[in-house]
């Protein structure tokens, strides 16, 4: 019996549903984690938002984490600085062979931030940035691998990508360079991007891109925090919740056969006191994750205001058309919980918080960039506390109509 053509690498959204040019159904089907997808006219006509100037003087503020990466091909040198950066590092650079890579440019701008809209076929809280990266002619980064999923945009210029789509890529790094790139790189695609044109790559397909003139490039990079990461933090959670009394004990001690052996029966005691601090309360479990994704990677954390405005001014502000704003750093997701026989019941985590609600109002809000007086209005007792409490922790910004 022969088998099923496999899904097509590259594919025109022209004709489909934008921006994956086919129903993300499919796509999640037979792409997401599983193969490369280049599809061209993603985003039809496509126009930056920035230009490569506002990049350049984001990459000198404070507080923004900016590279620039630099190649001389004559000797495959690498050199990598890091911001902020001096407006006058700029002027000086040659105009060829250079990258500058700016991380979270959807926190800094309205615009770019927008752009996430159109992935809300993927859970929003595994999302993580928006990078820009604006490159000179012959500029890159390299040969290197990924350890998450990206979407590479083109938004200005043009870029040549090549991949290694290969079952079991080379993924031996380099020992020579500041930076990890592959030892070895055998490109089986390769391609030119267009303004407009994306490439969907998921974790471990080794890449190449080179500005052919002078480019933008946006990346859509996913949170996919290693296992290392999760268990590390859980452990940490564990240790600082465990009662003292919780500790290796041995009633059951039987005389030694030898006073210095750790036997099996003392093994199976450690077993034992490990287990005890396993969570085995989903919703305990849940409120780990929930605030550990919400506070991942998360270069800055909204702060508490010194003078939190009362509730009742935050609602009469509502009342005459204010609007609150959510924190550009802040993430929020949520999550049904098991209390009792609520089926109602869910938990809204925001920056590591958990707020308990019902599913309506969690819903909402995690989805709310803003809030006015109509979905303030619609909330549950419990919500419209809640957004008293995220108002007073810096999750919002009241923004009275003068302001606007």
């Amino acid at each position: 019996m022969a088998q099923p053509a496999a899904p097509p690498i590259e594919i025109d959204a022209t004709a489909g549903p934008a921006p994956l040019g086919m129903p993300p159904a499919t796509f999640l089907r037979d792409y997401w984690q599983k193969r490369p997808l280049l599809v061209r006219n993603a985003f039809p006509g496509y126009a930056s938002p920035i230009e490569p100037e506002d990049l350049a003087g984001l990459a000198c503020e404070d507080g923004v984490l900016a590279r620039l990466i630099e190649h001389d091909k004559a000797s495959d040198g690498w050199k990598v600085r890091h911001g902020p950066f001096a407006e006058d590092d700029f002027p000086g650079l040659p105009d060829h062979d250079w990258t500058l890579l700016v991380q979270d440019v959807d926190k800094w701008d309205a615009d770019i931030r927008a752009l996430l809209a159109h992935f809300g076929f993927l859970p929003r809280w595994r999302i993580d940035d928006v990078m820009v990266s604006f490159a000179a002619t012959g500029g890159s980064v390299g040969a290197h691998v990924d350890q998450y999923d990206v979407f590479l945009l083109q938004a200005q210029g043009r870029r040549r990508w090549q991949i290694d789509a290969s079952p079991n890529p080379p993924l031996d790094f380099r020992n020579d360079v500041d930076i990890r790139l592959l030892r070895e790189f055998h490109p089986t695609h390769d391609w030119v991007l267009q303004p407009g044109d994306m490439l969907y790559l998921p974790p471990g397909v080794p890449h190449h891109g080179v500005a052919q003139d002078p480019c933008l490039t946006f990346s859509v990079g996913m949170r996919a925090p290693a296992a290392a990461e999760l268990l590390g933090d859980y452990a940490d959670t564990l240790a600082a919740d465990a009662p003292d009394e919780l500790r290796y004990a041995d009633p059951d001690l039987a005389l030694p056969a030898d006073a210095c052996e750790i036997d099996a029966a003392a093994m199976q005691r450690v077993e034992t006191a490990l287990r005890q601090l396993r969570m085995d309360d989903p919703d305990r479990f849940g409120d780990w994750f929930g605030s550990f994704i919400t506070t991942y990677r998360s270069a800055v954390l909204p702060a508490a205001d010194d003078r939190p405005l009362p509730r009742a001014a935050m609602e009469q502000a509502l009342a005459e058309g204010a609007l609150l704003w959510r924190h550009p750093w802040s993430r929020m997701a949520w999550r049904r919980t098991r209390e009792g026989s609520n089926a109602d019941a869910a938990r809204l985590y925001a920056g590591g918080t958990a707020y308990p609600l019902g599913v309506d109002d969690a819903r909402r809000l995690a989805a709310a960039d803003s809030i006015d007086g109509g979905l303030y209005a619609g909330l549950g007792q419990a919500g419209r506390a809640a957004v008293a409490a995220l108002l007073a922790a810096g999750h919002y910004r009241l923004e009275q109509e003068d302001e606007a």
